[in-house]
């Protein structure tokens, strides 16, 4: 497997996110500013891509958020989502960042705590979906 980073939103990242947030799980507003100002990372197996998220820097020096995280429904049960994340945290740290921020789907809280994320504050809805803002520092 390898992982690739971009300055753009690529093709292939646009195309996990449109299956897995917009066609599986009917999210509508899956594309928005924060794409232009974000890296995409995409994990690919041999030359297919399988996983994608997003990160960028906040407004707090060393804090980053990553988000839009996703991984191909064929894939998902094997680690892909860790490894996603791991890179992308390794990315974050070689940037000099300190912590990372997400605001996870509730439903998948304790996939990011076993990764050593921490929940706080209060649930919210993302297009009618339990959210909840997580952290970690790095």
């Amino acid at each position: 497997m390898k992982t690739m980073v971009y300055d753009k939103l690529p093709k292939e990242a646009r195309e996990i996110r449109e299956t897995v947030f917009v066609k599986e799980q009917g999210f509508h507003d899956e594309f928005d500013e924060l794409d232009a100002a974000a890296k995409h990372l995409v994990l690919y197996d041999e030359e297919m891509p399988i996983a994608t998220c997003r990160f960028f820097r906040r407004k707090l020096s060393g804090d980053y958020t990553v988000g839009r995280i996703a991984v191909r429904k064929e894939y998902r049960g094997k680690n892909i989502g860790t490894c996603l994340l791991n890179a992308a945290e390794e990315e974050i740290r070689n940037s000099g960042g300190k912590r990372v921020f997400l605001h996870a789907q509730c439903s998948v809280q304790a996939f990011y705590r076993k990764q050593g994320y921490s929940s706080y504050g209060e649930t919210d809805l993302d297009e009618d979906c339990p959210h909840i803002w997580m952290k970690k520092s790095i």
